[in-house]
Order: C-alpha cells, then sequence, then structure tokens
C-alpha cells in the first residue's frame, strides 16, 4: 500500500467518495469520513464553451510576454454591475488606466506583424522569438528613429531566417510584408550596424533543398543541383554573381539533363530571380558543364545536347 494513499482502515480496497460541497472524502462501503477539509484543486468555475457571452470566468490572464514592460502582468477591472460601483454621479468608481504606454504599443503591434509575416510563410516558433527579440534591442536602443516600425520588423525577421540557419530571399520577405525590397534591405543593414551583430554569407546550398521541393524535383536532381553550384563556386567559374541566381542556373541545368525538366520561368517564379538573370549564370556555366555533374549522374540528355544560350 503506498503510504500517501487515502483509504479507509476498515475497507481499503473501497473507492472513496469525494463531497465537493464539505471537503470530505467518504468511505463508499461504510459511510466514514476518511479526510476533511480537502482542498479543491479542480477550476472555480465551470466554463461552458458553448455559451454566447464570450465571457470567460476563469481568473486567469494571457500567457506572460517577458518582452513588454512589467511582464504583461497588467491587471484590469470589468464593468460595475450594482450600485456600490457607482459614485453619486454615475460615474465608475473603479477605472482602468485607459491607454498603454506607446512603447508597449509599438512593441505589440510589430510583434503582431512579424507573426503574421511569418505565418504567411510557416516560419517556426523559434524564429517568431528571435525575431521579436531583435526588434526589441532595436526599439530600447532608439537606433533607427525615422524608419517605420514595420520596415523594422521585416528586416528583424529576415536576419532571424538567417541566423537560425534557414534564409529567406529578401523577396520572399517583401512578399509577405507592406515594405518595399529597397526599404528592408537599409534596415537590415542599420540593425546589423546598430546591433553591432552579424550574419553568416548565404550560400547555394542554403536555397536548393527549399527550391528543389517547391518544383517537384527528385533527390537524384536535388544532389546534382548541389554539386554543380558548389563546383562552379570552387572553379571561380560565378564570381560575383549572386548565390540564388548560381542556385536557380544549377537546378536548369540539372534538369534540364534529366527526366524532370523545369523552364527558366518555373525556377525564375520559384526562385524570384528574372529569367534573364538565370540565362546570364548558366551561360557562364555552360562551358563547364562536364565538370560540374556528379561522376554518377544519370543523364537523360547528354551535355552536347543541353540548351545553348
Amino acid at each position: 500500500m503506498e503510504a500517501n494513499k487515502v483509504v479507509c482502515y476498515a475497507h481499503p480496497d473501497a473507492p472513496l467518495i469525494e463531497d465537493y460541497r464539505a471537503g470530505d472524502m467518504i468511505c463508499s462501503e461504510c459511510g466514514l469520513v476518511v479526510g476533511d477539509r480537502v482542498i479543491d484543486v479542480g477550476s472555480e468555475w465551470r466554463t461552458f464553451s458553448n455559451e454566447k457571452s464570450g465571457v470567460d470566468p476563469s481568473r486567469v490572464g494571457g500567457p506572460e510576454n517577458p518582452l513588454l514592460s512589467g511582464g504583461d502582468l497588467s491587471t484590469i477591472i470589468g464593468p460595475g454591475r450594482g450600485d456600490a460601483s457607482f459614485d453619486s454621479f454615475g460615474v465608475s468608481k473603479y477605472q482602468n488606466r485607459r491607454n498603454i504606454s506607446s512603447t508597449d504599443r509599438a512593441l505589440i503591434n510589430a510583434f503582431r506583424e512579424i507573426n503574421m509575416m511569418a505565418d504567411r510563410i510557416n516560419l517556426p516558433k523559434t524564429i517568431v522569438d528571435r525575431a521579436n527579440n531583435l526588434f526589441k534591442q532595436v526599439h530600447d536602443g532608439k537606433n533607427l528613429k525615422g524608419r517605420s516600425n514595420d520596415a523594422i520588423a521585416s528586416a528583424c525577421l529576415y536576419i532571424a531566417c538567417r541566423q537560425e540557419g534557414v534564409p529567406r530571399t529578401f523577396k520572399e520577405i517583401c512578399a509577405v510584408s507592406k515594405i518595399s525590397k529597397k526599404e528592408i534591405g537599409r534596415c537590415f543593414k542599420l540593425i546589423l550596424k546598430a546591433l553591432e551583430t552579424s550574419v553568416d554569407l548565404i550560400t547555394t546550398a542554403d536555397f536548393m533543398s527549399r527550391f528543389c521541393s517547391n518544383l517537384a524535383l527528385p533527390n537524384s536532381v536535388q544532389r546534382a543541383a548541389t554539386h554543380i553550384a558548389r563546383k562552379a563556386g570552387e572553379l571561380d567559374i560565378v564570381s560575383g554573381r549572386s548565390p540564388i541566381s548560381v542556385a536557380a542556373a544549377a537546378i536548369y541545368m540539372a534538369s534540364q539533363a534529366s527526366a524532370d525538366k523545369r523552364s527558366q520561368k518555373e525556377i525564375g517564379d520559384i526562385a524570384g530571380v528574372a529569367d534573364v538573370t538565370i540565362r546570364q549564370s548558366y551561360k557562364l556555366m555552360y562551358p563547364f558543364a562536364a565538370k560540374l555533374f556528379p561522376e554518377d549522374f544519370n543523364f537523360a540528355t547528354p551535355i552536347e545536347f543541353l540548351p545553348q544560350m
């Protein structure tokens, strides 16, 4: 028998009945009160989910937010219902502080904006939390005065993605934001300077798996495209080209040599680069195609029959 278990000494196996009103534990066999003054750890109120009023009487607030001043542990006084709630002039005796501080309001709006942007491109909570922290640091430092909070929030989300090792392109952030790509880029540089932080350089490998999966390409093509892009970098064929355009050109080359061909337009739409940009990088890589493909690649179209630009 467990040391802390409450049982009837005469009927140890009998189930006990709990009298919630009196706080008693009663033996179901003989009616002996085994324990009294038992604390009820259940909820104080019964909440019915189908009630139309929408008022939840359980006495807990929202989750604590350490990024807001006071930890967001504010008290809100409910509306008065009886005569005792009003003075002789009919004015409510107990009133809430009607407006939260401008700092908290700016933070709440920015956190909401970051959350909405992250939702649209399916980013996890870890990235949202990091972006929120970055925004808080920038806002507290007052380093970017004159810049809109939405632009700073977008740049913080971009930096958070880079720092978490899952970079997104400026165009992808711009697509879910209300801010122009140029303004996000400006804020990005200013935030890095203000916080004295840095981000790792983006590489073709950062985008390859995402672009290939969005294009529904098989693993063999993805591996070949990754190998082509890496080899092109090692041979210094595409110096000065952005990793995104190199990744797009490598995917184009690998897909054209395989049975799962994709057009420049399809790849450009997914990667967010123009057809011309893909063509320019592809033109640089084409003369070295024999050196770029992995040795075990299964060619559906031989190298000499690949499209020439």
